[in-house]
């Protein structure tokens, strides 16, 4: 038995279909809501209300962000399937262009034209389709669309995200109600991009910095449009 049977590699790059879903819906639920959060309670809003405002957000938003990724997912894999069927065809009219293509392909990446031309060969007397959606399309099982698992990924991640600044509201005294929600909320945000960027080997000081700033700002936002439209009203 070779030592590659043995020692099986566990890539990073397999989680890429679910953890962009995962960050994405976790991110923007703890962002939207406590900016939501924020920008209600600025405009001087009694509790109950806010706290009404924030579960209607994380309803609204975790179904927004279903269908959202769904419709935008279902497209992305509408594309694929167009792209295999096309080349399904290509290869049922004429194998012979679609082994030289692949060839060159393989010439262009370093190898010598003789060993390519057999490299195309051998790969599509095991399975022509699968060799050409990797090689020439750059469809993997890795990355291929999956409009499901990402639409409920998101949707899932997104409620999860938006009950944490919830949760601060219920704790939180009212007149003490922005500040603590800002600064939970950026706290959940930095331990976000932590674990998002070490679940997919990113540099964790760089992903937290970013989703905290961009948070912080969204938030700043919100609560300087409260502010003005609850002295206007």
């Amino acid at each position: 038995m070779t030592r590659l049977k043995t020692h099986p590699e566990s890539h990073l790059v397999s989680r890429i279909g679910w953890m962009r879903a995962a960050v994405l819906g976790a991110n923007d639920g703890i962002v939207s809501t406590a900016s939501l959060i924020v920008g209600v309670a600025a405009a001087a809003t009694a509790t109950n209300d806010v706290l009404i405002a924030g579960v209607a957000g994380l309803v609204a938003g975790a179904m927004s962000m279903a269908a959202g990724e769904y419709v935008s997912v279902s497209s992305q894999s509408d594309t694929e399937q167009s792209d295999i069927d096309r080349e399904r065809r290509e290869l049922s009219e004429n194998i012979g262009f679609e082994q030289d293509e692949l060839a060159n392909i393989y010439v262009e990446r370093g190898l010598d034209p003789e060993l390519a031309r057999q490299v195309a060969i051998q790969l599509m007397k095991k399975d022509a389709l699968g060799a050409h959606a990797r090689d020439e399309l750059g469809i993997s099982e890795n990355t291929t669309a999956r409009p499901v698992q990402a639409a409920v990924t998101s949707a899932a991640t997104f409620a999860v995200g938006a009950a944490m600044p919830l949760m601060m509201v219920v704790v939180a005294p009212t007149a003490l109600l922005v500040p603590i929600v800002s600064v939970a909320s950026l706290v959940f945000l930095a331990l976000l991009g932590a674990v998002g960027a070490k679940a997919g080997g990113a540099n964790v000081v760089r992903a937290t910095t970013r989703v905290t700033f961009w948070g912080a700002l969204a938030m700043a936002l919100t609560a300087g449009i409260g502010t003005l439209v609850g002295k206007v009203i």
